[in-house]
């Protein structure tokens, strides 16, 4: 293959002395880039007010040129926390009731790929590939193509695809599916997420499958499967294993003293079943009067998406909520649940994972999750912590050794906890071993090559 072009909403852009963000995808991709040379263009995150964007700004960082673009702030509104975060999200997430359709949001979430398109064109060579990102983009390869590109460009979606009855509601549902169709190759997060697109395409004769991964659609032939992503798990593991050291994980494991930590860390979104975890912990406390004073559940929540009013409200509610349950359980010397609404360093959070006996992961709806991987990597083998997960999370489909829980059902996930923290060691260094295997094999490096492989090995569909 020729260079590598990443297109993306956002781009971890290196610091002036070259240090990118971490993140397991952020240094998979500046791998792959480095090896191939390329390009990773996206948003700035910046707005040009009511003026148009000024040119692509680029920054160069050895043979990789990190191309930012600022949007309008129309485009911001009607694109990004329109479109995108108030109809494709919730839509993805099953959440039919949250989601807020708009002819003008879904024209601007249009109009912004096709901008993006006229941006990134005169960058490309004709040999480069292309790897496209994540529901914002979703339109991108078909302008691209209007254009005249004809390299080869892989879609890769970060959280679920829907079944048809859910996708289907979403008045422009034909355009995103024929959107994906100019792709060479669609990637998912999990088989149940093929499955599901595959359904999409039958349902009403959109397309159909042809075998060996293949897809028809539009008058198109295009390949789809599942990669799971995965993270850096070595170099977590003893990232984590550093971070016990760390003047702030110290302070947490002598605040807690004998007590057993349960952590949960989570983006602020009504997807993380955020507030069903802590009835869980509450039902949990209320029916085992012996842990009184003996767990704290530690919850970080990061804000997120603040201008969108559903997740102000949400703020407020989780924040009330713990609230609650400290003020009813609580006592002089116990606060069962610290909640934090600000985000922790990543070399912290590994720490954190580390002192914790359960890592309590139950989203209502998720594409992979993450944090259930940097939870098992992050543990001691002599002594690890046992993975409370949602069933409806991506990751269950291969972490075999994870309690499986329904975040839905309050009471089950209550005595998932229970089970958890009494479970003898060599029943959790067995479940943590299975899980640390598969991700050892499965880390994000592999990910991205195996993608990369396929999309490169695809057939020349549009040259």
């Amino acid at each position: 293959m020729g260079r590598l072009v990443i297109v993306s909403n956002r781009v971890p852009v290196p610091d002036k002395g070259g240090i990118a963000p971490a993140g397991g995808l952020a240094v998979a991709l500046k791998v792959a880039l480095e090896e191939h040379g390329g390009i990773w263009m996206g948003w700035s995150g910046k707005s040009s007010g009511e003026h148009e964007p000024r040119a692509l700004a680029q920054l160069q960082q050895g043979n990789i040129t990190y191309a930012l673009t600022d949007l309008t702030d129309t485009d911001v509104e009607e694109y990004y926390h329109g479109f995108a975060n108030r109809v494709l999200w919730p839509i993805c997430h099953y959440r039919l009731d949250l989601a807020e359709y708009g002819r003008k949001e879904m024209a601007g979430y249009f109009r912004v790929n096709r901008f993006f398109a006229h941006r990134l064109a005169p960058l490309v060579k004709p040999d480069d590939v292309i790897w496209v990102h994540d529901y914002h983009l979703i339109p991108l390869a078909a302008e691209l193509r209007q254009m005249g590109l004809k390299n080869r460009i892989g879609f890769f979606l970060h959280i679920p695809w829907p079944p048809a009855d859910v996708l289907f509601t979403m008045p422009v549902h034909e355009e995103i599916m024929r959107g994906l169709s100019h792709y060479e190759l669609v990637g998912f997060q999990t088989d149940h997420d093929l499955e599901n697109f595959a359904g999409c395409l039958r349902r009403e004769g959109i397309g159909d499958e042809l075998g060996g991964g293949r897809f028809s659609a539009y008058g198109r032939v295009f390949k789809g499967d599942a990669y799971a992503i995965g993270i850096e798990t070595a170099a977590f593991a003893e990232f984590a294993k550093k971070a016990s050291t760390n003047k702030t994980v110290k302070r947490t494991r002598d605040s807690i003293g004998d007590r057993s930590l349960i952590i949960g860390v989570d983006r602020l979104d009504y997807s993380k079943g955020i507030t069903q975890r802590i009835d869980a912990f509450e039902r949990f406390i209320l029916a085992n009067p012996a842990q009184h004073g003996h767990v704290t559940y530690l919850q970080i929540t990061p804000k997120s998406r603040s201008e969108v009013p559903e997740y102000e409200a949400m703020q407020r509610m989780v924040a009330e909520q713990a609230g609650r349950v400290n003020g009813a359980l609580g006592a002089v010397d116990w606060v069962p649940i610290r909640y934090i609404n600000r985000s922790i360093s990543r070399h912290i959070l590994a720490g954190l994972y580390r002192l914790s006996k359960v890592g309590l992961v139950t989203p209502l709806r998720d594409g992979m999750n993450l944090v259930a991987k940097e939870y098992v990597a992050a543990q001691d083998p002599d002594d690890p912590g046992v993975l409370l997960l949602s069933r409806f999370a991506g990751a269950a489909r291969k972490l075999n050794g994870a309690l499986l829980v329904n975040p839905y059902d309050i009471e089950g996930t209550a005595n998932a906890i229970a089970r958890a923290l009494s479970m003898p060691l060599e029943e959790r260094k067995a479940r943590w071993k299975t899980m640390m295997d598969h991700l050892l094999e499965h880390d994000v490096t592999r990910w991205c090559q195996h993608f990369l492989d396929d999309l490169t090995a695809s057939p020349d569909l549009f040259g």
